[in-house]
């Protein structure tokens, strides 16, 4: 058996080969693409759907891969396999159908494991983008400063691309833009606080967002269907890539006004019920904070708060997640979230522990629910008139890791179902 740090060590080399070798065998398809690469903590699919739906209705022939779908404008497929950027193989079978179908434009979620395993090889970045970056998957790159430093490998990527615009746009609020500036030979800065492109006269509501942004001699008046001060953010990024691809002003209103939705992003639950309920894919601390505090000032009644952490991912998190749950939240259910082979219950454990820390008693205002379909009903049945509840990690996601294997799970039918038993 290989030592773990020794595998670790390799596994990188092991990719790279087999992304060298499969593009080789397959004619390098993604030779002749325009890349742009969005990368982060949080905000990478919502921000690649954005720019993906401003240049499709731009009328840009531009294909998309996320975390959750894949596809060439209209023609938007689910995303089958539980991680962002998918094996190799299958990355370059979607490349060639994309070449196929005489895509110019791709939009990749691009993640720190696929930049640090090289899965992305032969991918030619024209633009590269950076949403934030917070604490998350320190259980694979060990530090932060790792983890950071694997996603600067886009930007330094792009700024090897001769043939791109070797930019970057980059979140100028962010404590690592200056570094990720420095990558590139061209930085496009976006922010609340700082940066070139910025927001002013921001509006909020449940329903979507509107501001100002002033870039140079330019004026945009943006609207935004997706609530939430990260989604001010999201559209800033994609305005950035608009303003690097020389769009007009209306064609960047227009396309990032347009966008409806993003599944299992602040994704509301409806079934006649007479109280809220939002699916989200928020499963970091940073992104627990921001959906937290733009929530809570909305919310009528008590805030009901359901999710877990999964296994073999950064255990760090997991009592931080629960802290700021207690610390926001009337209640909070803690569940399963892909345990995979380790012990749920430990996990639910460390969760309880930080909620406990702001002061939540278990049995009263902190409930330990394993079985996640159980879960959401049992978060569901704490909800009166005027209450919100959210049911946090999974958002999109079609399966649920357990020791066992893969199980189908979609969250927001189960919450659809839930709801209607609860009225029979």
């Amino acid at each position: 058996m290989i030592p773990r740090q020794l595998f670790r060590k390799v596994e990188p080399f092991g990719h790279l080969c087999e992304a060298i070798l499969l593009n080789i065998i397959n004619g390098f398809p993604a030779r002749g693409l325009k890349v742009i690469g969005v990368t982060g903590t949080n905000g990478k699919t919502t921000t690649s759907f954005l720019i993906h739906n401003m240049l499709h209705k731009a009328g840009y022939k531009v294909g998309l891969m996320t975390t959750v779908a894949y596809g060439v404008g209209d023609n938007i497929r689910p995303q089958i396999h539980h991680m962002t950027n998918v094996p190799t193989p299958e990355l370059m079978k979607r490349l060639k159908w994309m070449k196929a179908h005489q895509v110019e434009w791709l939009v990749l979620e691009t993640t720190s494991h696929a930049l640090a395993q090289h899965r992305t090889w032969g991918v030619p970045y024209s633009l590269a983008v950076m949403t934030n970056v917070t604490h998350e998957h320190l259980d694979y790159h060990g530090t932060f400063e790792n983890y950071r430093d694997a996603k600067r490998k886009l930007f330094k990527q792009c700024n090897a691309n001769n043939k791109g615009l070797r930019t970057g746009v980059i979140n100028a609020d962010d404590p690592s833009a200056q570094l990720f500036a420095s990558d590139v030979k061209t930085a496009i800065t976006y922010g609340v606080k700082a940066g070139q492109l910025v927001a002013t006269d921001i509006k909020s509501s449940p329903s979507g967002s509107s501001f100002k942004a002033k870039y140079k001699d330019q004026t945009l008046e943006i609207k935004t269907q997706l609530p939430g001060s990260f989604n001010v953010y999201n559209s800033l990024a994609a305005a950035g890539v608009g303003l690097a691809l020389g769009l007009s002003t209306q064609q960047m209103e227009q396309g990032i006004a347009s966008l409806a939705a993003v599944e299992g992003r602040m994704t509301r639950v409806k079934a006649g019920q007479d109280f809220d309920v939002i699916v989200d894919f928020a499963h970091t601390p940073d992104s627990f904070e921001k959906l937290f505090k733009d929530l809570r000032p909305l919310v009528r009644g008590k805030l009901i708060v359901m999710f877990g952490s999964a296994g073999r991912r950064d255990e760090a998190k997991r009592s931080v997640q629960g802290s700021l749950a207690g610390k926001y939240a009337d209640e909070v259910v803690v569940t399963e979230e892909d345990d995979r082979d380790i012990d749920g219950t430990s996990i639910m454990e460390q969760i309880a522990h930080g909620a406990e820390e702001t002061g939540k008693v278990k049995d009263k205002d902190l409930f330990l629910v394993h079985d996640r379909s159980d879960a959401v009903k049992f978060a569901l049945t704490r909800a009166k008139k005027g209450d919100t509840v959210l049911l946090l990690g999974k958002g999109h996601e079609k399966t649920i890791e357990r020791a066992d294997g893969e199980h189908p799970w979609d969250e927001v039918k189960t919450a659809e179902l839930a709801l209607k038993s609860l009225k029979n």
